[in-house]
């Protein structure tokens, strides 16, 4: 790209947000006021991430103007050629930064990423095995509310005594209902995963096996946890969780891109691609595209490298604070960036939880636990994740702070039912204080990254006196 070029994509993208600050200054307004707002709390939703300001302005790029039904090379429009090679880099990136033979960058979501590879592969009544929900796997394995439970027979694998995922009765049952699909993936799972005993369990049944990391993709892509790649006959994931790149999904396949898919006698690799489009989808998302070229461009660098290391500790040390404060934690602790609390014992409910602590600034999400008697509306438990946390500079030492915080306010919260509770309010205005003041001394800035001058390796950030200006709450709009 030339100067010029870079130039006038910079002006575009600057000319666009000052256009709508000036035509629409409701909707910029409440834009800003989201940007304060996340500056200024305790992010520790398991399934968010901070998204660099690069991502989003390719996201926001032109590429969004083209249509192109098709891929690289084989479109049905015209005026593509630049599109392919934005498409081509992001698919190359992918397939680098995670071992893979082939990979789709097209889909648009890990959900839809699922739901395609169960309806192409499969058949309307065919038997799935996946995780329980309430055992910490997702919605898209089986659960009776979506398409994968209603459109295929679903039976769902737990936990054993000790907490850890029950590998032995997943054999079981998949001897037992001789699945058509096997899926191994979680979303509120705190351990590693052993993709190559999954494997075994779907060969000896003559089933697919399904990987969907959404949730430990990044650090799978930093060497910090096992790979599904080359055990899994399809791995899948999101793009914005530990990718920290645009709302998106992925789907991947290694070895195995080559075996023949018995419906529709083409090879694996191949059968997804019309899997994707036009079996599921229609014209790709161009922006989202570009912005995970960007994203898995950073896969492979020293600092997400350094990044990831930093979720995995920040993870370890929030799961043994709270362990040693007396919270029941799911499985004991945590091997990956997230962590699941048992409240039940301390007479809470999730639901309740999660609302002191969001009115005191930290934001988590309730989630049931295994065995939950309450709806997942009103939960027994709350989901804990550093992403973000580590995102923004914090370490270990940080970590302790969090864990006093937490602590402070769930001990201090009166239940009235299931869901209302009563806090004091002085209680609530001095942790918001605290939070307000940690999220200051690291904050949620992404340009000027320095080494941390306390010395625990992490980054901090410096804000810019216009970037404070910019991002800064509007106090003249509603």
């Amino acid at each position: 790209m030339t100067a010029s070029e870079t130039a006038s994509l910079t002006a575009l993208l600057r000319l666009g947000a000052e256009h709508l600050d000036e035509s629409d200054p409701v909707l910029a307004g409440h834009l800003e006021r989201e940007i304060a707002r996340q500056k200024r709390v305790l992010s520790m939703v398991a399934s968010s991430s901070v998204v660099d300001p690069t991502v989003l302005a390719a996201q926001a790029a032109p590429a969004v103007n083209v249509t192109a039904e098709g891929y690289p090379g084989a479109r049905y429009h015209a005026g593509c050629e630049v599109i392919d090679e934005i498409e081509s880099l992001a698919i190359e990136r992918a397939k680098k930064a995670f071992g893979a033979a082939y990979a789709n960058v097209q889909v648009h979501s890990a959900t839809t990423a699922n739901q395609l590879v169960m309806c192409s592969l499969l058949e309307p009544g065919d038997v799935i095995l996946g995780m329980d929900l309430d055992a910490g796997g997702h919605l898209t394995h089986g659960a009776p509310p979506t398409l994968s439970g209603q459109y295929f027979e679903a039976y769902g694998y737990g936990l054993d005594p000790e907490g850890g995922l029950d590998y032995d009765e997943v054999a079981r049952l998949a001897r037992t209902h001789r699945p058509k699909l096997l899926i191994c993936g979680t979303t509120a799972y705190p351990r590693q995963l052993d993709f190559a005993r999954f494997r075994a369990i779907a060969d000896d049944v003559g089933a697919w096996l399904l990987a969907d990391v959404t949730h430990i993709a990044g650090l799978i892509a930093a060497g910090l946890h096992p790979s599904s790649i080359d055990h899994a006959h399809v791995t899948t994931t999101c793009t914005h969780k530990q990718l920290y790149g645009p709302r998106g999904g992925l789907i991947l396949s290694g070895r195995d891109h080559g075996r023949t898919s018995p419906k529709s006698g083409r090879n694996l690799a191949q059968h997804l691609q019309s899997a994707v489009f036009p079996f599921f989808q229609g014209a790709p998302d161009l922006g989202s595209i570009a912005g995970k070229a960007v994203a898995f461009g950073r896969l492979e660098t020293a600092e997400f490298h350094a990044l990831a290391e930093r979720i995995v500790a920040d993870a370890r040390a929030l799961a043994e604070g709270l362990g040693a404060a007396g919270w029941k934690l799911i499985t004991g602790g945590t091997d990956n960036h997230l962590l699941v609390v048992e409240v039940a014992p301390a007479g809470l409910t999730g639901c309740i939880a999660e609302g002191a602590l969001e009115r005191c600034g930290i934001v988590v999400n309730k989630n049931r636990v295994p065995g939950d008697r309450h709806p997942p509306s009103v939960a027994s438990g709350i989901r804990l994740g550093t992403n973000t946390l580590a995102r923004r500079g914090m370490g270990v030492e940080q970590m302790e702070r969090c864990v006093e915080l937490i602590d402070r306010v769930l001990r201090a919260v009166e239940p009235r039912g299931l869901r209302r509770f009563e806090l004091d309010e002085r209680l609530v205005r001095r942790v918001r204080l605290e939070v307000e003041a940690l999220c200051a001394e690291f904050p949620l800035d992404c340009y000027g990254v320095t080494e941390n001058p306390s010395g625990n390796g992490a980054a901090r950030h410096e804000e810019s006196d216009s970037a404070r200006s910019r991002t800064a709450p509007r106090t003249d709009r509603a």
